[in-house]
C-alpha cells in the first residue's frame, strides 16, 4: 500500500510542480556554471547505491562530503543555493526517484555514499532495510540539527511505528518546517 501511495502522490506531484521546477531549472542554469541537477551517489535500501537527484545549490567545484564537514559552507553556495536549500525546492527532483523506487515520500534521509558512520549506525537497528525518503521522522523532529546518534534513534523509532497511516501524518508535519525553513542549518 505504501508503494501505490508513493507512485499516485509522485506522479501527481511531479504534474503539479512541472513548471515551476522548469523555472527553477532555468535559473539555477543562469546564476551559475555547470549542469541544472546535480546527481550524489547515496545508500538506499539494505545499503545499495543509487544516484539521488537535486537542483544544484552549490558550486561545481564543492568537494563531495555532507554539508556540515565543508569549513564555510556558505562559501560554496551558488547565488540561489541558500533559498533552494532553506525552502527544499532542491529536493524538488527527488519525486522522480520515489516515482522510479530508490526512494519513498517518507523514510530515513539517505545517507551520503562516504558517511560511513550514519550508513553502520542504521545498519546496526535495522533501519537500512528501509527505502530512504524525502522526508521522515527525523526531519521533522531536528532535520541538520540533530546529532547522528539522535537521528538514527529516530529513524528507529519511524521503523517500529511504520505505516501509511503514521507517513500521512509525518508528510502533513513536513509542511511547516519546509515553509519556514526551520532545522535548515545550510
Amino acid at each position: 500500500m505504501k508503494r501505490s501511495f508513493d507512485v499516485v502522490v509522485s506522479a501527481s506531484g511531479l504534474l503539479a510542480v512541472s513548471l515551476p521546477m522548469l523555472v527553477i531549472g532555468i535559473i539555477v542554469r543562469l546564476t551559475s556554471p555547470g549542469p541544472v541537477l546535480y546527481w550524489s551517489s547515496r545508500v538506499g535500501r539494505n545499503g545499495e547505491l543509487f544516484r539521488m537527484p537535486k537542483f544544484r545549490t552549490m558550486r561545481i567545484d564543492t568537494p563531495e562530503v555532507a554539508t556540515h564537514l565543508l569549513e564555510d559552507p556558505d562559501r560554496w553556495l551558488t547565488p540561489v543555493g541558500g533559498a533552494l536549500r532553506r525552502l527544499s525546492l532542491d529536493e524538488l527532483p527527488q519525486l522522480w526517484s520515489v516515482l522510479s523506487g530508490t526512494m519513498s515520500l517518507v523514510g530515513p534521509r539517505p545517507a551520503l555514499f562516504n558517511q560511513q558512520d550514519l550508513v553502520a549506525a542504521r545498519a546496526a537497528t535495522g533501519v537500512d532495510r528501509l527505502r530512504p525518503g524525502i522526508t521522515g521522522w527525523a526531519q521533522i523532529n531536528g532535520r541538520d540539527e540533530l546529532a547522528l546518534a539522535d537521528k538514527v534513534a529516530l529513524d528507529a523509532a519511524y521503523l517500529e511505528r511504520s505505516s501509511l497511516a503514521f507517513d500521512i501524518h509525518i508528510l502533513c508535519r513536513t509542511v511547516v518546517p519546509v515553509l519556514t525553513g526551520r532545522g535548515v542549518t545550510r
